[in-house]
């Protein structure tokens, strides 16, 4: 490593406690130093590039230092930063909550903000809660997940969340979901059976729990953070519907498959139902600043719509609405509006298919799978070794491309304004990256004192 890469390296040691990471690896695998960024570029401090394939945890859009949303920024900075919102409004908040309202043709038009997905997780669960209870049914306190489901780590998204790595350590804190298998569809051998199977277990648990049960929680179409899980809508149809005649509320968390992921700007859309919350997050804003938000209908508003405060939804943080995420949250949906990127992800998305067709005839691979711009395969069991993700990852590195493998799950979930040319040399380098992995040559190839490596289980995303 270089003397410039070394330098921020040993300092962010020294000072940083890094997420998702066991810090003492670090002693073996030096991380990347990041010095600045471009498209869907990532450089460090001596030049080298790497392609960044999964959008820096899947919430760049539109490409680092996208000058749109850079401009718009800088422009509101001259104007407000921040204020807080009780009491107070700003435009940025005012114009992206009416934008969000539009986009869900109105279904869903009343929208409360936070900062981050986990956040936005306690807000729906709290919501659903605080309804029933407002609706004189406060029996109803229990939630439920799907098996493997993640919804994030603070300990009311750690109740809904089925990764052992993540919530063993703190079951003492959470209270316990019902956990119910989901329509894992990988093998694509009988997806009206798979479906149909996981609807039956759903009405099996909801009779079960009937008056008990508050909501029900799932991402929709893809589970990401577990390995790229992806089922049908028509799972997500029969499950509105089974929702509706048990009396519990749907919460779609769309904070990775939200804003266009999927082929629609909400992946429920695909489903033709609506949730009664919808939680966004990661690529709303961009990939710039830190902003997620809960959306619902106005039947949930109007419960907490009283005189008496206790009634009202008391939950906040000094950073809600912030004026600069909002901002950032506007350029972003007026790039994907204004240059029809909803047209533009299907191209890309028929691109991507077509670039990564060698892997079906990969006999290391199995279960191709493809969700709008999310691409997924696994590596066969007999060949992906306990430190796989590990190997990839690094190995990855070297070829010029971050990606970083969930288990044996390789993805890609690149920025939307991929070019046909870096489309081509991600794939071209993820099949050589492979291939040196599966041969054996990572360990002995790869110049460790250059390489990274983190916490890498479930969520090596």
């Amino acid at each position: 490593m270089s003397t410039n890469n070394a330098a921020w390296v040993s300092r962010s040691l020294d000072a940083v406690w890094h997420p998702c990471t066991q810090m003492k690896s670090h002693e073996q695998f030096p991380m990347i130093p990041i010095a600045r960024a471009q498209g869907v570029w990532l450089y460090d401090y001596d030049g080298q590039r790497y392609l960044d394939a999964i959008s820096s945890w899947w919430v760049n859009l539109f490409g680092h230092a996208n000058p749109n949303i850079n401009a718009a920024i800088k422009t509101q900075l001259d104007q407000i930063e921040h204020t807080m919102l009780a009491g107070f409004t700003h435009a940025p908040v005012v114009e992206l909550s009416e934008r969000l309202r539009a986009l869900s043709h109105h279904q869903l038009g009343h929208v409360f903000y936070a900062s981050d997905g986990a956040s936005a997780i306690e807000i729906a669960l709290k919501m659903s809660f605080h309804y029933w209870r407002n609706a004189g049914q406060s029996g109803k306190q229990q939630f439920i997940c799907l098996k493997n489901s993640y919804h994030g780590e603070t300990l009311g998204a750690l109740a809904v969340t089925d990764v052992a790595i993540f919530k063993n350590t703190y079951s003492a804190l959470t209270q316990n979901a019902v956990v119910v298998a989901g329509p894992d569809n990988r093998s694509q051998e009988n997806t009206h059976k798979v479906t149909a199977e996981a609807l039956q277990k759903m009405r099996d648990a909801l009779e079960k729990h009937r008056g008990h049960i508050a909501a029900v929680i799932v991402e929709p179409l893809v589970q990401c953070a577990t390995g790229m899980v992806m089922y049908e809508a028509d799972y997500l149809h029969g499950l509105r519907a089974l929702c509706d005649e048990y009396q519990v509320h749907l919460i779609a968390d769309e904070i990775a498959v939200g804003c266009g992921r999927t082929g629609t700007f909400f992946a429920c859309e695909q489903a033709g139902i609506w949730p009664d919350f919808l939680a966004l997050s990661k690529g709303i804003s961009g990939g710039y600043l830190p902003l997620s938000l809960v959306m619902t209908k106005d039947k949930i508003y109007q419960a907490f719509y009283a005189d008496e405060i206790e009634r009202g939804f008391l939950h906040s943080h000094s950073y809600t609405g912030n004026a600069l995420a909002c901002t950032a949250a506007n350029a972003t949906l007026r790039i994907y509006e204004e240059d029809a990127y909803l047209q533009k992800n299907r191209v890309l998305a028929n691109k991507l298919t077509q670039s990564m067709s060698w892997a079906h005839e990969h006999p290391s691979l199995e279960h191709i799978r493809q969700k709008g711009t999310i691409w997924a395969c696994d590596v066969k069991p007999s060949w992906a070794s306990a430190t796989f993700a590990k190997e990839f990852f690094m190995a990855g590195l070297k070829e010029e491309i971050l990606v970083r493998p969930i288990g044996r799950t390789i993805y890609i979930m690149p920025p939307y304004v991929l070019s046909d040319d870096e489309l081509n040399h991600l794939s071209k380098r993820l099949e050589k990256t492979l291939a040196r992995v599966l041969d054996g040559q990572s360990e002995k190839d790869l110049n460790l004192s250059s390489s990274t490596s983190g916490a890498d289980h479930t969520r090596m995303a």
